[in-house]
């Protein structure tokens, strides 16, 4: 049994850059203007990019700003520009072991651009399916495009990831349209979708995203909304009013810039943005039921860390190894190496 949210508007001044915050899950829903990019980090320093914005030196610019380490897996919801593009140099910088994709290929120079960094990377193709992939102590549940989707249309396949840390949820479904959104909802049952504490709007807000049925079933607290200038309208009224009847609380990337959630292992968690607003949360209760037909998790997936007994003399020795800086919870970290106790060890 799920518990209640808990909000209380914060005042609090602009938020500085910072690396993901140690010992928490972190995810960041990325100013990259007109597009989707969240960067996902677990309390072990794992990371996963899904999507990444239409902007190369954008995209570029954010990973460094946020001094990500290293990244996982890429993902992409469905091959359109404005969700692709900014996976080109992350692949290219990064090199993740794999690429998360729905399985069609894109037809533009942008797709093959992606396609051709990824094999010069050694990045590994997944395909998504019914598939549940450990990020550390982090479960991602893949939301593969129902059956009878066209696949003519990158929208209707869009790839989804359900992102849950004991007790929080958060969900994302890429640009879906109302006939996917009417597809999970056959293929999954009531209360494996929903309630979640965090919700990227669908299709940056349009009108043909988001809908009463598929919200009464996700039942967000939270909305962000991954926007920029455009000429579409985005995000509409059509799609705020309906954020507005389930109650969720709005984050728009375009007025607040990049939006941040921090989640405790309590459940607690904290939502800052780039230009100063913020509220706190609790996600109370035990976990919902997984989606049904789970499959195992698989073998070649990111898997959480395990205990080490790797252990490091001195910071020298971190340093030539090539490890620098340890993040608790990495093979190696211990509390003797971290002077400030700020569980980064070898600054």
């Amino acid at each position: 049994m799920r518990g209640l949210l808990t909000l209380a508007a914060l005042s609090l001044g602009p938020m500085q850059a910072q690396a993901a915050f140690p010992g928490a899950l972190t995810i960041r829903f990325l100013d990259v203007g007109q597009g989707d990019a969240v960067l996902i980090t677990s309390p072990e320093g794992k990371s996963v990019l899904y999507d990444g914005g239409r902007s190369e030196p954008r995209l570029q610019t954010l990973l460094r700003q946020y001094e990500v380490q290293s990244l996982d897996l890429v993902a992409a919801s469905h091959a359109d520009a404005d969700h692709i593009t900014g996976l080109i140099p992350a692949v290219t910088l990064y090199k993740p072991r794999f690429f998360l994709n729905n399985g069609l290929a894109g037809t533009t120079q942008t797709w093959r651009k992606l396609v051709t960094a990824a094999q010069q990377a050694g990045t590994q193709g997944l395909v998504a399916k019914d598939q549940i992939i450990n990020l550390g102590s982090v479960k991602l549940t893949v939301l593969a495009p129902p059956p009878g989707m066209p696949r003519t249309e990158q929208n209707l396949n869009s790839v989804g990831l359900l992102v849950q840390y004991g007790a929080f949820r958060a969900l994302m479904t890429g640009d879906s349209e109302t006939p996917e959104t009417a597809g999970w909802l056959k293929k999954y049952p009531a209360g494996t979708l929903g309630p979640v504490e965090v919700y990227k709007s669908i299709h940056h807000g349009a009108a043909n995203g988001d809908n009463a049925a598929w919200l009464a079933a996700v039942r967000p607290k939270n909305v962000v909304v991954s926007v920029g200038p455009n000429n579409y309208g985005h995000p509409t009224a059509t799609a705020l009013n309906l954020y507005k009847s389930v109650g969720a609380a709005v984050w728009r990337t375009d007025q607040m810039g990049t939006v941040t959630i921090t989640v405790q292992t309590t459940g607690a968690y904290t939502i800052t943005t780039e230009k100063g607003r913020a509220a706190q949360g609790q996600a109370v209760g035990s976990s919902v039921s997984p989606p049904p037909r789970p499959v195992p998790t698989l073998p070649s997936a990111p898997t959480p860390v395990a205990p080490s007994s790797l252990s490091y003399a001195n910071c020298a020795a971190v340093r030539a190894a090539g490890k620098a800086p340890l993040v608790r919870g990495q093979p190696g970290y211990s509390t003797k190496l971290d002077r400030d106790g700020d569980g980064r060890a070898c600054e």
